[in-house]
């Protein structure tokens, strides 16, 4: 297993959707005609909740004061803002400061103008209890626009429209996960059928390499692989600003090789592009060779154009999709046993760095949503939105996740696109006991019933997520619902089927039953025939020879 590939499936597990407070603020223009625009802001909805339109919203003269950071009184000593909505920007004090002097001025709402990117507010104000003024962020550039002179009179208000309790990307989403499941299993399957059939002229060297194509996952190194993941998502949280980086080129390098290995499965058939090149000794068929090329142009072509959010997360879902069928076709489990701890451990994971990190962390959130969502830095009480919102900002964000856009929220339009997200881990891993079900109903020679039952289950597992998810109104641990399902479901179907055991245990249950019928298979009748008479001959001889007769062949 190569050090990319391990770098890799340590950031597979669940990331944790981030649910930004967006809102929009509403500006009427007084001049002749008037004018009125929306602006995206962000708010925290427990210090300020906003009507739901801005028809029966209070509306607050404008002040310019863009031009200051607000971070002493005496700033604004000689200005009058009394039951005015002021502009600030985002410098040298926290925004919580900035809204204490501007309250204590008698202005009724602060905006702060960010230049760097749209952040969102944090809970943590308990040296603050006092404030009540509206407070929201605003990008420098929209205030710019909104060309304030002391001409003319502009008049806000904010407010947040109702964001639809069920979004079809959700169920983009579902259909998604479980296709990626269900296919990557399946091509488990048939990766060990092939392991399984002989090689033409029992060439044993052909049948090892393709073996050692697949890496098979112990419960020793399971362990060892949950240890690394918490190291690894630690080294994140603290060393996130340089490792992002570390993890976005070996996403390029892991996804290339994914699609490769995904689109050479399907044109291996194809009988056109088969002559060979060869170079330095090495030889590849000409159809490989452009092949390789495309891939490596599709992975650059994200790698540029990654923060370009109108399209490119389609090209990102590809390029992940490829990425967890070529791990659940690669990566296999040898038993039921390594499964239950596998899968086990992860929900642990997942769960502690999620529910049980916000009680540990100084500033009270969850070191997996902190990764997920990038570092807030040294921002005090402030986090950027999951997606950078200015052409030039540097936020970047972990490319280990699925991404589809919220195709019935009011923010697409008019604020920073807002996706739903599910983490790779949330289909790798899952997807891994999948795998080794399918496997087993090859070995076995019970049909699809296991494959079938943990692909159900793990379909059931997503809508329960997505249940939660609506009714809660916030990012849940996927794994924390997928894991029951699938390893309850599987279970169960190896106790009714009486193959609890061999279940969990796997190895070489009915191995040689099933090469045996492969092999006989493989050979012709006339080869059929022959091998009859041969066994005939050579009862016939040792029936002569006497009980002990040994004949050679």
């Amino acid at each position: 297993m190569g050090p990319s590939r391990w770098i890799v499936i340590v950031l597979l597990l669940h990331c944790t959707q981030i649910h930004a407070k967006q809102g929009l603020l509403h500006v009427i223009a007084e001049q002749n005609p008037p004018s009125e625009n929306d602006y995206c802001i962000t708010y925290n909805s427990t210090w300020t909740p906003l009507p739901t339109s801005f028809s029966n919203a209070t509306y607050y003269e404008l002040k310019d004061l863009s031009s200051l950071s607000l971070c002493s009184a005496s700033e604004i000593s000689h200005t009058d803002v009394t039951d005015k909505a002021i502009v600030v920007l985002m410098e040298n004090c926290s925004i919580l400061a900035k809204a204490a002097i501007a309250q204590r001025s008698g202005a009724k709402l602060l905006l702060v103008a960010s230049k760097i990117g749209l952040p969102f507010l944090k809970d943590n104000r308990s040296d603050y209890q006092d404030l009540t003024i509206p407070i929201a962020y605003i990008r420098y550039r929209e205030v710019m626009d909104m060309k304030m002179n002391p001409e003319r009179s502009v008049k806000v208000t904010l407010y947040s429209p109702v964001v639809p309790t069920f979004d079809y990307s959700i169920l983009v989403i579902f259909l998604i996960s479980v296709f990626t499941v269900a296919l990557g299993g399946y091509w488990s399957g048939l990766s060990e059928m092939e392991d399984l059939r002989p090689s033409p002229g029992g060439d044993e060297m052909e049948g090892s390499k393709k073996k050692d194509d697949n890496v098979t996952f112990t419960p020793l190194t399971v362990i060892l692989f949950v240890v690394i993941c918490c190291v690894m998502l630690l080294l994140l949280y603290f060393f996130y600003k340089w490792l992002v980086y570390v993890i976005i080129a070996v996403f390029c390098l892991a996804s290339a090789s994914s699609l490769f290995n995904c689109l050479s499965a399907i044109i291996q058939n194809i009988p056109y592009g088969r002559c060979r090149i060869s170079c330095c000794n090495k030889s590849i068929e000409v159809r490989h060779f452009f092949l390789a090329a495309f891939c490596i142009a599709v992975s650059l072509t994200w790698v540029v154009f990654r923060n370009e959010d109108r399209w490119i997360w389609i090209l990102q879902d590809i390029l992940g999709i490829t990425f967890c069928l070529n791990f659940i076709k690669t990566l296999r489990m040898p038993n039921f046993k390594a499964c239950v701890i596998l899968l086990g451990l992860l929900l642990l994971y997942d769960v502690f760095f999620v529910f049980i990190t916000p009680f540990i962390t100084k500033d009270g959130v969850s070191i997996m949503v902190e990764v997920a969502s990038g570092p807030s830095g040294n921002k005090n009480e402030e986090s950027y939105l999951e997606v950078p919102d200015e052409p030039y900002s540097t936020n970047e964000k972990l490319p280990v996740v699925i991404r589809v856009p919220r195709l019935e929220y009011f923010a697409v339009t008019v604020c920073q696109m807002s996706f739903s997200l599910l983490g790779f881990g949330d289909i790798i891993v899952p997807g891994l006991l999948v795998a080794y079900c399918r496997r087993f109903d090859v070995r076995s020679s019970s049909s699809f019933i296991y494959f079938f039952s943990c692909t159900i289950a793990y379909a059931i597992g997503m809508v329960l997520t997505f249940i939660v998810l609506i009714l809660m109104k916030m990012g849940q641990p996927a794994l924390l619902y997928l894991v029951p399902c699938t390893l309850i479901t599987s279970s169960f179907v190896a106790w009714r089927r009486k193959e609890i055991k061999k279940f969990w245990n796997g190895g070489g249950y009915e191995e040689n039953t099933y090469l045996n019928k492969v092999r006989m298979e493989a050979y012709s009748a006339a080869d059929v025939d022959n091998f009859i008479k041969q066994q005939k001959g050579t009862h016939d001889l040792s029936h002569n020879n006497g009980a002990h007769g040994q004949c050679c062949h």
